[in-house]
């Protein structure tokens, strides 16, 4: 009752001026805290654009809420003198969130022309532990808001419809999130509910695939929004899920989230919570077998899970009437129900140092379409992660990856018929793969920048659908960079005092 007390005892005016006051202050004059890793637990050190740390923690019920993850966090450094005008909010139980990831890419040959294009998030926010504020043990209110802004290189100068910059999406101030989260029985079964993205849960998630810029496979692999409504973020809607812990290494996964085509559109910004426009409902589940440091000393996670979604969508390539919707000028037929499958893994192979949490890891997805009439068939990524690349850089992580998107016969239809309308030749590529290498470097404990290269063989011609002659392949020089505020003001979250 200490942090109820304190905040009881401190009238809302001086909360919030103190909590101006500290920003100030501290931007002037604090030193730089140790990373705290709000972009993905584990290896991902970038400054995520959902900040709940929970998403994918991967911590058994009976393992204690600090124990090490694949990157520290901040309160397992020491912390040298938190501002106590923000720092008695946090003891008190509030944690606010400010952060702001920017990624940039040009493409230097291919594409529909040559260009480049910037994108940007800024994310504001509030983490209420309502066990501090009120006593209700286990229970967290979560609260974020970002702020989009730029362009999307994949629409402006490659002519594809998946995206070089994950950030992009939603480009406008967005209700990102506003959820509950409560666990119960010594943390063996949490259910979250309220408003938020399809991918604000763990489902498809992992902490390794948002070390990479392209968003074929960050925040989430890139197929579940094509053959699906599963909404990105920061597109929040109604939805819930709940997790179980089986044994410290093995829990189950479920939940059910609104199917609206409106949501992620740019005039919605999340605050409008009617179902009007709803048409049915996205239900993903999950079986995991999954350790951490603290049990196994390499590491491991292996997932396998599905989805239906029952949500209305459109035929990828005929209108209502059973002719070509791209040439009769009809819109596409309305179809509903459709569903799928995946595997996905992650396994640390080397380790040179037992005492420290340096690296290599390979992951994998595979994900397969098995109902529905959709735009891709099948999905595949493969990559590897080097955490600790040189001595004296122990949160550097060098990675590559590289996708395969299988496109459907019917996405190939609907593109033929419209380049041999226009002239054009029949004959098309079925598969896009896209690679990055990248390299993230830890500048400051607070800044992160992430240089990277991409290349995309056979780009899809989903966007560009009456051009006579293939996209060609594209080369692509990124820069990712995320700046967390709280770690920069030297503000330790998670308090034990």
């Amino acid at each position: 009752m200490k942090g109820l007390k304190l905040f009881r005892g401190k009238k809302r005016k001086s909360l919030w001026l103190g909590l101006a006051a500290a920003l100030l202050v501290q931007g002037i004059d604090a030193p730089a805290a140790q990373p705290d890793d709000p972009q993905e637990s584990d290896y991902d050190m970038v400054i995520r654009q959902d900040p709940n740390t929970d998403m994918d923690s991967a911590l058994p019920p009976d393992v204690v809420v600090n124990q090490p993850e694949w990157v520290p966090k901040s309160d397992q450094f020491p912390v040298a003198a938190p501002a106590k005008h923000l720092q008695w909010l946090v003891n008190a139980g509030i944690t606010p969130q400010l952060a702001y990831t920017a990624e940039s890419a040009a493409n230097l040959v291919g594409g529909v022309k040559q260009g480049s294009a910037y994108s940007a998030q800024l994310l504001m926010g509030f983490d209420f532990d309502m066990d501090r504020l009120f006593g209700m043990t286990g229970s967290i209110i979560h609260f974020y808001i970002t702020q989009r802004h730029g362009k999307n290189l994949a629409e402006t100068s490659i002519g594809n419809n998946t995206s070089v910059q994950e950030i992009y999406g939603t480009q406008n101030t967005h209700l990102a999130e506003f959820t509950i989260n409560q666990k119960f029985f010594n943390n063996r079964l949490e259910l979250v509910a309220g408003r938020m993205a399809g991918n604000a849960g763990a489902f498809f998630s992992s902490s390794f695939y948002c070390n990479f810029q392209s968003n074929s496979v960050c925040g989430n692999p890139t197929m579940i929004f094509k053959d699906s409504n599963f909404t990105h973020w920061a597109a929040s809607e109604w939805g819930g899920y709940f997790k179980v812990w089986f044994t410290d290494k093995i829990w189950f996964e479920g939940g059910a989230f609104e199917s609206n085509p409106q949501r992620e559109l740019i005039t919605d910004h999340g605050f409008g919570w009617g179902t009007k426009h709803a048409t049915g409902a996205m239900a993903p589940f999950e079986l995991a077998y999954q350790t951490n440091f603290s049990n196994d000393y390499l590491p491991r996670s292996y997932r396998i899970g599905g989805w239906y979604d029952g949500g209305d969508y459109k035929d990828p390539v005929l209108d209502a009437y059973g002719r070509y919707a791209v040439l009769s000028g009809e819109p596409y037929a309305t179809l509903n129900g459709r569903g799928g499958i995946f595997f996905r893994f992650d396994q640390m192979v080397w380790r040179p140092d037992p005492q420290s949490q340096r690296g290599l890891t390979i992951f994998g997805v595979a994900m397969k379409n098995i109902s529905g009439r959709v735009a891709e068939n099948h999905f595949f990524d493969l990559g590897f992660l080097w955490a600790g690349t040189f001595k004296g850089r122990d949160k550097d992580i060098l990675g590559f990856m590289i996708s395969d998107q299988r496109m459907s016969g019917l996405t190939l239809d609907n593109i033929r018929a419209a380049r041999v309308s226009a002239g054009g030749s029949p004959h098309l590529p079925r598969d896009e793969f896209m690679m990055e290498l990248t390299y993230g470097a830890q500048v400051t404990p607070a800044f992160r920048v992430s240089p990277n290269i991409q290349y995309i063989l056979h780009p899809d011609q989903i966007a560009e659908p009456f051009r006579t002659k293939n996209i060609p392949n594209v080369f692509i020089v990124g820069l990712k960079f995320s700046l967390d505020m709280m770690t920069h003001f030297n503000i330790a979250r998670n308090p034990t005092t």
